[in-house]
């Protein structure tokens, strides 16, 4: 008898986000492995679609087929402005009008219901205990602590959907983490059943770049993500303005040739940030502010999809990957991106920390910043006097193919889910 599994997620193909990479593929393992998929979510969010595709996911009262033969179940999408409390309450009504598709769709043999759209956790466990099937809890990232470093008033709305988070995550027969440190993290809040899956990237369609030749003195980062609280691109984009304004303080030798500190005359240091979020009008201020927009030191671009990803990063002597290192649970955090990136074979500069400095710490063409943005410039200084500082390596891509590739973590996913099946009720 074929299993049968309904998704639960807030984003899905043909949107162009992290959760619907990540899940696109696993929905296809699960398919080659035999499982009938049924996928609830939303109509597609326009920001996040390219648009020659968005008339594929539009709302429709019949289910339509998804690209690997699934069955996709979709809601109607509740536009709301582009900020933290708009995006939640978004968030919380599909919530709610998930729960009537799920009921209409084939019943599954087990439900999952996926994050970082919190009220879909919620969603999947009312879905779950009214078909009277396993529950499996996709944490993607460590939430609540998340939303509470974040300083978010939480309100009583708020605290009552952290607190049922909570509570479905201890009720779940199976909850899946991306990082062994939340997964932790979950097991001592009397989570009792927890595996880790991690985040990871499709190699295959990942192409390898080349090493641009540069002049000394010139270096181009790339930024290719989303613009919010969680990536603190300001400091970024405070140092790259002190290198453009000459400002950097004298902070000793950073190289041959430069005793006299880290001057910063006849540097050509260059930041492309490609991609949208909350924060993106008040980082484009504060690159106004410092002159770095008027300047060209900082750039801005919308979103890309596509080879469009590639030619920017083609462009660029360096990729960015940023979180912020004041917040602790970042430190059980991995973007998706970094996989990509190391998929690349490109020069990287982190600033992160925990098991994303883990991660990236397999390839060895990797620069790690730190401190405030006079010494994130300093460092970036650096890189720009020397073209041999930023080479291409090939281990980070051999990493990935061992341990990321999301082909070969779907097929776990799909073993961890007939096991799941086969276990007694509880």
């Amino acid at each position: 008898m074929t299993p049968r599994v309904q998704l639960l997620t807030h984003s899905y193909w043909p949107e162009r986000t992290a959760p619907q990479r990540r899940w696109e593929r696993l929905v296809g393992s699960l398919r080659q492995d035999g499982w009938a998929v049924d996928v609830v979510t939303p109509a597609v969010n326009l920001h996040h679609t390219p648009e020659e595709v968005r008339g594929q996911g539009r709302f429709r009262l019949r289910p339509t087929p998804g690209p690997t033969g699934e069955r996709l179940h979709r809601t109607p999408y509740i536009l709301l402005r582009n900020s933290r409390a708009g995006r939640f309450a978004s968030d919380l009504a599909s919530a709610v009008l998930m729960v009537p598709r799920a009921m209409g769709a084939p019943k599954p043999d087990l439900v999952i219901a996926t994050v970082p759209a919190l009220p879909t956790i919620c969603a999947g466990w009312l879905v779950s205990r009214c078909r009277q099937v396993p529950l499996v809890v996709d944490m993607r990232d460590a939430w609540p602590e998340l939303a509470r470093e974040a300083g978010v008033k939480a309100g009583v709305l708020g605290k009552v959907m952290e607190s049922a988070v909570v509570s479905v995550q201890r009720r779940a027969e199976l909850v899946v983490t991306v990082t062994e440190g939340f997964g932790q993290r979950l097991r001592e809040r009397g989570v009792s059943r927890v595996e880790t899956i991690s985040n990871g990237v499709a190699l295959e369609q990942v192409p390898q770049l080349d090493h641009r030749t540069r002049k000394p003195g010139e270096l181009r980062i790339a930024y290719l993500g989303n613009h919010g609280e969680s990536q603190a691109l300001e400091r970024i984009i405070a140092a790259v303005a002190m290198i453009s304004r000459g400002q950097l303080a004298q902070t000793g030798p950073t190289g041959p040739g430069d005793e006299d500190g880290a001057r910063t005359e006849g540097l050509d240091v260059r930041l492309r940030l490609v991609g949208s979020g909350t924060q993106k009008d008040q980082l484009r201020q504060i690159a106004t502010e410092s002159g770095a927009l008027e300047s060209g030191a900082v750039e801005f671009f919308d979103p890309v999809h596509g080879e469009e990803i590639w030619e920017h990063y083609r462009w660029a002597d360096t990729a960015l990957v940023s979180l912020r290192t004041d917040w602790a649970s970042f430190a059980w955090t991995v973007p998706s991106k970094t996989f990509e990136l190391l998929g690349l074979g490109k020069h990287i500069t982190a600033a992160v920390t925990g098991e994303a400095a883990w991660v990236l710490g397999h390839a060895p063409n990797v620069r790690f910043l730190s401190g405030d943005s006079e010494e994130i410039a300093a460092t970036l200084t650096q890189l720009a006097r020397d073209p041999d500082s930023t080479p291409v390596d090939r281990r980070g891509r051999d990493w990935v193919a061992e341990y990321a590739d999301l082909p070969g973590l779907g097929r776990r996913y799909a073993a961890l889910l007939r096991k799941l099946l086969q276990e007694p009720a509880r």
